[in-house]
């Protein structure tokens, strides 16, 4: 099973509809219900196993249970897919702490929260992936809380590959190093492609791992 957390009808449902076709069952968990149902509709449609929550992943205790119970369901999560963010319209000086802690909660925290409930069905080859983002290097002036998100997730998505290869699991971001539009270079079917070359070659890559993979066009 492949669950994926901040499934929106862009790049999640890409990702899912990739995975999906290579022969996972596809956890969908978002915010907004309505959208969360027409895509797991669309999936299912299209023969994909798919079941779907609709939770706000930074309330801890719920993101935490809708986990666990697609794990209790499944008997095993092999992909973890982290595509949640917070975009807010703001730059630095107009931002507040409470903001952006607010935003962090969504962007980067709720990845801690996936990641402990989905381990106990995690097995060696397990993966754990990110949607990364050029801003962690080059801000956005007109939303800086997205730049803070994305630097904060790759480190501890570097941190989490450091801590679970222990065990068998891996994890890796993808940083897109640019504006996701379809018809662009940065098509979500394009990076869907990149995320389902991850999965594909995680058993084989030994040290070759690499936890950050940029992501071009």
């Amino acid at each position: 099973m492949a669950v994926i957390v901040g499934a929106g009808p862009g790049l999640g449902a890409a990702v899912a509809r990739k995975l999906g076709r290579a022969g996972f069952a596809i956890a969908l968990v978002a915010r907004n219900e309505q959208r969360l149902t027409e895509l797991g509709e669309a999936l299912q449609a299209e023969d994909i196993t798919t079941g779907w929550t609709a939770v706000d992943v930074a309330d801890s205790d719920q993101l935490a249970a809708a986990v666990t119970r697609f794990g209790d369901f499944s008997g095993q999560i092999d992909v973890l897919h982290h595509n949640a963010v917070a975009f807010r319209s703001a730059a630095a000086s107009a931002l507040n702490a409470t903001d952006l802690l607010a935003d962090l909660s969504v962007g980067t925290a709720s990845l801690l929260t996936s990641v402990s409930a989905a381990l106990p069905f995690m097995q060696a080859g397990g993966l754990v992936l990110a949607t990364g983002g050029g801003s962690a290097d080059h801000p956005m002036t007109s939303a800086a809380s997205l730049g803070v998100q994305k630097a904060a997730l790759r480190n501890l998505m570097l941190a989490l590959d450091q801590d679970l290869r222990g065990r068998g699991i891996r994890a890796a971001s993808l940083t897109v190093n640019g504006t996701i539009a379809a018809g662009t270079p940065f098509d979500p079917d394009r990076i869907a492609d990149a995320f389902a070359e991850l999965v594909a070659g995680a058993p084989k890559a030994g040290d070759h791992w690499r936890s950050e993979v940029p992501f071009n066009g």
